[in-house]
């Protein structure tokens, strides 16, 4: 199914385009929810788009809720700019005991590792900075890094008689994505609303993309449990 001009990246289906919300200048955010609905046609095409779907096909609804941001260059709490959260320190492996091998399973099959030992919350470390950018038709994304996106934003051809009808050929302008970083008392949020938004990637993945956008959700859902996000209430 076609998506109407003005929405260009949401038929792909990536963590970049589950947005969150719009921007004011100056880097507040607005509180709108964003919308976005899943649409699978009676051939199995899927499409996600942020207007209900046609009569007659499947539709999955989602809803994303804004965070606020500040303006890019202001300068971060030393506690807000930590890079990245260290993972606990993996347990030793216990020596091996003579007549271990009595009471291994006959089966064959090796129990998989304990987990790790829970992180105390004095020791958590605050979780990495993230961005909000808004794109040229006002959708909006949460991302890790810094640098605006480009994209090239489709241009009406007309004809010699500047009647756009008989135009020919195709032409795109650039356009760079403007980004805000996330103010320091609203990354715990953002980041559990990106673990949202890779969660949708992933589960609304085709299949050639699944494994990758599994293994990014584990581990955003990592850096949200092993940071001060993932502290006891």
């Amino acid at each position: 199914m076609m998506k109407p001009p003005h929405h260009p990246i949401l038929t792909l289906l990536s963590p970049a385009i589950l947005s969150l919300c719009l921007l004011f200048p100056g880097g507040r955010a607005l509180a709108d929810e964003v919308v976005f609905y899943r649409c699978t046609d009676a051939a199995g095409a899927l499409t996600l788009q942020n207007m209900p779907c046609p009569k007659g096909q499947q539709q999955q609804k989602k809803v994303m809720q804004s965070v606020t941001t500040v303006p890019m260059g202001v300068a971060s709490t030393p506690a807000a700019t930590a890079s990245a959260v260290s993972p606990p320190d993996t347990p030793a492996a216990a020596p091996a005991v003579p007549g271990d091998a009595a009471t291994t399973p006959t089966s064959g099959i090796i129990s998989a590792e304990p987990a790790p030992a829970p992180i105390a919350d004095k020791d958590r470390l605050p979780p990495p900075v993230l961005f909000q950018c808004t794109t040229h038709d006002k959708d909006s994304y949460i991302t890790e890094s810094d640098e605006p996106q480009s994209r090239c934003v489709t241009l009406q051809t007309v004809g010699l008689d500047g009647n756009p009808q008989t135009g020919a050929g195709e032409a795109c302008e650039m356009m760079r994505d403007t980004c805000a970083r996330v103010a320091d008392g609203a990354l715990c949020e953002a980041w559990k609303k990106r673990i949202g938004e890779t969660e949708v990637a992933w589960r609304f993945a085709r299949p050639e993309n699944a494994a990758k956008n599994q293994v990014e959700f584990e581990r955003v859902k990592k850096i949200v449990a092993q940071s001060q996000c993932g502290a006891s209430p």
